[in-house]
């Protein structure tokens, strides 16, 4: 018999009021609801012949706690658990979704060419780390010129302090960062400022502490292996209910919290041999969803896989990905800041990657990996430049591959600031990661709060070990799970009201408003806007080309010597919108300024090239303005 796919399954508050409470348990023969604190606790519940267990109680109401028993003695929260109030191991809580009021009525949110992204970790971005201590920070967002903030996952986890990754009960938010009605705040804030929330969401596994599906049914199979424990069962018997879950809940994040979009955790470690990919379902019941309520709405993945199938649509036998994260460009630009080799970024040469990667999307499109050892990557000139999002920081990037240090701290200022530019005046999506407007100079480190001692140590020793290929500039290793490991990572309020940290505020504000104002600089025209580099001088040039026919030319110089960039030929005169160096930006350092303007080849005083001191950059550009 077909499993029955349409019966609601969680605790759901009736409109006659009364809950009803449904789970997927195959695996239990009878289940009894334990209602807390009330005058009837034990509620036996009905089993369907494919292992749907469900009950209505009628006096059930909001903010009630339950457990479910699957043996005599053994008590477990709800599966599809709104809310743990009580942290992972303790009861579910029941919620009333209409008990918020929303206000974001006429939201509908925002074409994905438009976004300009902030990643931000809820526990260290305020000194709070809640959501409604986020909600005071959003006017200095706007202010900056972001359209769009990413959550780190945010799905109940182990302890007070995690990245996210380690989340249990997918459909609770974290009681520390203020649970479900916290996050309904800081979306609803977000949304009266015209701001689209993308949530973090990870479907490749669960955390190591507090995963009780064990107890309910075969979400888990031995068919694959996982760097994070047991692979999900995607594709073997009994996988129908494990797809729609994950499924309903990436649906049950756009209708019952209005997040605008999701980014998906790692795509590539999930794995599904079946006919049709769970991503391609979970892609086509998004959309739909999002059809529905009539609203703009994007996937966005990460994965390693160099492989245009994740965004191509399925009719070009794809998993209809809206966009991904593009490593490469991060990989190339970090190469040719620091000249690093340690693993993977082995891999890239640094320069000429960085313009492939500016050109054609994916670095590795089918070459030979020496770190992987093998071939990687197909072609994704048929991509479209919005499916690229681009940053030369991110949660992932500074702990890891930087140690934690910020990347202002390892290359200076004057480098950060050009690197800066070079992101803000891409063809793609780009990112910033929480601080690093103003070049954030404390740490982000991975950090852990397992409450089993014999997993804490493991997660240190494999810490340690991982890390082990970019340790060895004399940082001291951060234990995950030593509470300062968290606490040093929250960023600096106060940095911006410094010179230096002011200067690049200001850089950072300019870039993101110059090119939100101007098609020449926004998303889309990679393959029409011609790069030249030099390798050994390290400067590189290129051309952009607006939808208004309007024109960009960007000068960039990565070495420490003073060099002279070629300027190319143009039908129109050029003014000099921003310079790295300028004053305004760099207090500190002193640099011969760049002409005002480029002329036409062939008139009186046209230049040919341009002089720019030590690492810098700078933006040329026509007159022609968007429309507003």
């Amino acid at each position: 018999m077909a499993p029955d796919m349409d019966s609601a399954l969680g605790a759901d508050v009736l409109p006659e009021g009364g809950v009803r409470f449904a789970v997927w348990a195959p695996r239990v023969e009878t289940m009894v609801l334990e209602l807390l604190g009330s005058q009837v606790n034990e509620h036996p519940m009905a089993r369907s012949m494919d292992g749907i267990h469900s009950v209505t109680v009628p006096h059930a109401s909001a903010g009630t706690d339950y457990w479910y028993r699957v043996d005599a003695e053994t008590r477990r929260p709800d599966p599809r658990s709104r809310y743990q109030a009580h942290g992972v191991h303790g009861p579910s809580q029941i919620v009333d979704p209409a008990d918020f009021s929303w206000t974001d009525e006429d939201w509908i949110g925002i074409e994905l060419d438009d976004y300009v992204i902030y990643e931000i970790h809820v526990g260290t971005f305020t000194p709070e780390g809640t959501f409604l201590s986020a909600i005071a920070k959003l006017d200095h967002l706007v202010a900056l010129g972001i359209t769009a903030v990413e959550l780190m996952p945010v799905a109940a986890f182990p302890g007070d302090r995690n990245w996210g990754y380690d989340g249990v009960h997918l459909f609770a938010p974290q009681v520390t960062y203020g649970g479900p009605e916290g996050l309904r705040a800081f979306v609803n804030a977000c949304h009266r400022r015209g701001l689209v929330v993308i949530l973090d969401v990870v479907y490749n596994h669960l955390g190591p502490e507090g995963n009780y599906l064990h107890a309910f049914g075969p979400y888990f199979t031995t068919k694959y292996k996982s760097p994070w424990g047991e692979p999900l069962n995607f594709d073997d018997e009994d996988s129908p209910q494990v797809r729609r879950y994950f499924r309903d809940n990436a649906v049950y994040w756009l209708e019952e919290f209005h997040i605008d979009s999701l980014r998906l955790d790692a795509v590539h470690a999930i794995q599904d041999l079946g006919a049709r990919h769970v991503l391609e379902e979970l892609n086509q019941s998004f959309h739909f969803a999002a059809d529905r309520l009539r609203k703009k709405c994007y996937l966005i993945a990460e994965s390693d896989l160099n492989d245009s199938r994740v965004i191509n649509p399925p009719h070009r036998g794809g998993h209809g990905f809206d966009s991904q994260w593009l490593d490469d460009f991060h990989h190339a630009m970090h190469v040719v800041l620091t000249g690093r080799d340690q693993a993977f970024l082995g891999d890239y040469r640094g320069l000429p990657d960085l313009k492939k990667c500016l050109q054609n999307g994916y670095v590795y499109t089918g070459q030979y990996s020496a770190h992987r050892r093998r071939f990687h990557g197909n072609s994704s000139t048929q991509s479209l430049d919005r499916q690229f999002v681009i940053f030369n920081q991110n949660h992932d990037q500074v702990a890891n591959t930087c140690e934690g240090e910020r990347l202002v701290q390892i290359v200076g200022r004057d480098l950060f600031h050009t690197a800066a530019l070079v992101l803000l005046a891409s063809p793609f999506v780009p990112m910033l990661f929480m601080g690093e407007e103003w070049g954030e100079m404390r740490p982000f480190e991975y950090f852990t709060d397992f409450g089993d001692e014999n997993l804490a140590r493991a997660v240190t020793r494999g810490r340690r070990k991982e890390h082990k290929g970019f340790l060895g500039s004399g940082r001291k290793f951060q234990d995950p799970q030593d509470r300062s490991t968290f606490t040093n990572s929250r960023i600096d309020w106060e940095a911006p009201s410094q010179p230096d940290h002011a200067g690049t505020l200001r850089l950072y504000r300019d870039l993101i408003a110059l090119r939100r104002a101007n098609p020449a600089l926004g998303v889309g025209g990679r393959q029409d806007s011609p790069i030249e580099i030099d390798e050994d001088a390290r400067w590189i040039r290129q051309n952009r080309k607006g939808t208004d026919d309007s024109l960009a030319e960007i000068l960039v110089n990565f070495s420490e010597s003073r060099v002279r960039v070629p300027v190319s030929p143009a039908s129109q005169d050029l003014e000099l919108k921003i310079w790295t160096r300028d004053p305004i930006y760099s207090p500190a350092t002193s640099a011969t300024p760049l002409p005002a303007r480029l002329r036409a080849g062939g008139r009186e005083q046209s230049l040919t090239l341009v002089e720019m001191d030590g690492p810098s950059a700078a933006i040329y550009m026509t007159e022609k303005r968007k429309s507003s």
